[in-house]
């Protein structure tokens, strides 16, 4: 039986898949003063906490094609699922990756899946994988409905910060000044373009988290499963989860912290929501 191997870059905020062989090629917030490398190793707290004093410059950096081969191992197929290209070069890292890998190694394949996305959708969509893998799917139907179930997924934000991603040239410098504003915050979501699409400008998190809840079933949630991702900010977490509950009581929903890349711009008090539409 051939081996499946599922590979994500640090966006996606897991390390390990339950019941599938999966590696992560981490990404770098790098300063002039540290360097943090997404992987677990990382004390995420101890780098958020860093950059909430830092007034230096910063940048990210993407998995590169050794990075993603490193990753994709000895595997005779791989499923590589990356950050939006819109954003990052991760994407196309992964395709020169399969590239050299699929000439090295005759027989095998490399299909690599640009999410237009990051964070808890990406999460979704490799905890998809892993499903199919367990189940014997074969690894062409695999690729054929993974790209089918992206299409019924979403990613939505709060963000009470927007300072990194607008020195990274991610949003517009307009935008984060108005999310820097004492009890602001910035609701938004992920383009079709895969870009960040900033909505309504909240006063207080309470107010922010009752749009985000609007925003979601506006998109599409009814029933699906919601991940939700957060930067020190449980409580918001929990808040935006028995929200949802009150609306909708069955619905699945899992709380996890943001590792280190999207950390980095979610910022502190950030909530990521990756979640399946109807």
């Amino acid at each position: 039986m051939r081996k499946i191997k599922i590979v994500s870059d640090s966006s996606s905020d897991i390390l390990a898949l339950e019941g599938g062989e999966f590696a992560s090629a981490p990404l770098k917030i790098i300063t002039a003063e540290e360097e943090f490398v997404d992987d677990a190793t990382l004390d995420v707290d101890t780098m958020v906490n860093f950059f909430d004093k830092y007034k230096g410059r910063s940048k990210t950096s993407c998995p590169n094609a050794t990075d993603w081969l490193h990753a994709f191992g000895d595997a005779d197929d791989v499923i590589c699922v990356t950050i939006t290209s819109a954003l990052s070069g991760s994407y196309n890292a992964a395709c020169v990756a399969k590239q050299i890998y699929e000439s090295e190694h005759e027989g095998r394949r490399v299909f690599v899946l640009d999410t237009l996305s990051a964070g808890p959708e990406i999460g979704l969509v490799l905890e998809k994988l892993a499903e199919y893998v367990r189940g014997d799917m074969s690894y062409e139907d695999i690729c054929e409905n993974i790209q089918q179930y992206l299409k019924k997924t979403g990613l939505v934000f709060m963000l009470k910060s927007m300072k990194n991603l607008a020195n990274n040239g991610r949003v517009s410098p307009l935008i984060a000044k108005i999310a820097g504003f004492v009890g602001i915050c910035v609701v938004g979501k992920a383009s079709d373009q895969g870009t960040l699409e900033a909505g309504r400008k909240c006063h207080g998190e309470v107010r922010a988290l009752e749009t985000l809840v609007r925003n979601l079933e506006q998109l599409g949630l009814e029933t699906g499963k919601v991940k939700v991702s957060h930067c020190l900010n449980e409580s918001g977490a929990l808040r935006l989860k028995e929200m949802l509950q009150a609306r909708h009581e069955h619905m699945e929903i899992e709380i996890q912290k943001c590792r280190g890349l999207c950390s980095f711009y979610a910022e502190k008090g950030g909530i990521l929501v990756g979640f399946e539409k109807m």
